[in-house]
């Protein structure tokens, strides 16, 4: 497989336009391909959660390309002490612990020819180079690649502090957090 480091285009967005939008969801249903029988999984139901999040306050998002083919994407909003994400967390959070707003990663993925190029950190760490959050929190499932995913977030500076469930057709994942700088 060539490297495709130098080639990925990152582009950024803090309104889904339809093309991105378009984009975004091929990309998803390409990247979530083995799971989209499953009920949170399916490209509807993803649609539906990223067009919530789009209207949401610091919404952005970044789409690589190659060439024309989209080929990964990160998107996340800014949360605050009273969103939800926190109040879903399974165990009780310290004492100040959501009083500075953070970044909540919604969604990451990254087609499978472009995995191991390192197109998922550039992607991802584009997308926390402007921002003025002091951290960067995100789900993942730790059963992913079999552990594999919540390992290569662990070598990006993330660690493990919490858990949820999303919605009742969400399997339980594990939150991570790690500085933004």
């Amino acid at each position: 497989m060539e490297d495709h480091r130098v080639t990925v285009e990152l582009r950024h967005h803090t309104t889904l336009p339809a093309e991105a939008r378009r984009d975004l969801l091929d990309v998803y249903a390409d990247v979530r391909a083995p799971l989209l029988h499953l009920p949170n999984y399916r490209v509807a139901v993803f649609a539906e959660r990223l067009d919530r999040h789009a209207t949401e306050p610091g919404f952005e998002l970044v789409l690589g390309y190659d060439g024309e083919v989209p080929v990964g994407y990160a998107y996340g909003n800014t949360i605050g002490a009273d969103d939800r994400y926190w109040k879903r967390m399974t165990e009780p959070l310290p004492d100040g612990f959501t009083d500075a707003p953070a970044l909540a990663i919604k969604e990451i993925g990254v087609r499978i020819p472009w995995r191991g190029t390192g197109a998922a950190r550039r992607i991802h760490d584009d997308l926390l180079r402007r921002r003025v959050e002091g951290r960067v929190t995100l789900l993942v499932n730790p059963l992913a690649g079999d552990g594999k995913v919540q390992r290569l977030y662990e070598t990006w500076g993330y660690r493990a502090f919490n858990a949820q469930q999303p919605s009742p057709d969400s399997p339980r994942l594990t939150a991570m957090i790690r500085p933004i700088r």
